[in-house]
């Protein structure tokens, strides 16, 4: 069983991963829907580097007026350093990979260790991939909904492009896993 597993969920990840590369890499979905192009972007980028020199979230916040306050619909900015340029974003990948990896492995993992009655039939199978799938996604992409100013739009879009990877990993997982060998 513990092949089986193995195999399950090293296979779910590779769709998952297939997925991802073809709607971000091919079609450049998650870059066309949250990153936005900052007018005259050489210039703002060198204020910051100049004034953020430390890893950290920064909120850069409007001139007080004469009475102390913030004025009224003025933008708070947030600006969060990673401490990394792009030669690190290799090595970042890396990690989100085998953190997908292991994600995936767990999924196979629990329903391989699921009852008889849900291994019994395909579509339980499915479901319970796509459960622990839904799981992930309500608590990364939709828990940003309103953090920051995250709409609520680009929320949804993420959830359910995230959803169908894990539907998709889902039917190989499903698939491998199969029902319970009986014993004698």
């Amino acid at each position: 069983m513990p092949t089986r597993v193995a195999t399950a969920g090293t296979l779910g990840f590779l769709v998952f991963t297939a997925w991802t590369f073809l709607i971000n890499g091919v079609y450049g979905f998650t870059a066309r829907l949250s990153m936005h192009q900052v007018a005259d972007e050489a210039a703002v980028h060198q204020v910051l580097a100049q004034h953020i020199t430390a890893p950290g979230a920064y909120v850069v916040n409007p001139t007080l007026t004469g009475s102390h306050r913030f004025p009224d619909a003025t933008p708070v900015f947030g600006v969060t350093y990673s401490g990394m340029g792009h030669d690190a974003a290799g090595r970042l990948m890396l990690v989100d990979l085998a953190r997908e990896l292991l994600v995936m492995l767990l999924a196979a993992g629990l329903v391989g260790a699921a009852s008889s009655r849900v291994r019994a039939r395909w579509t339980s199978r499915l479901a319970f991939v796509v459960a622990v799938g839904l799981v992930q996604v309500l608590a990364s992409d939709l828990a940003r909904i309103g953090i920051g100013g995250w709409p609520t739009a680009t929320a949804l879009a993420m959830a359910g492009f995230h959803l169908v990877g894990w539907l998709l990993a889902a039917f190989t997982i499903a698939a491998v896993i199969g029902p319970r060998q009986r014993t004698a």
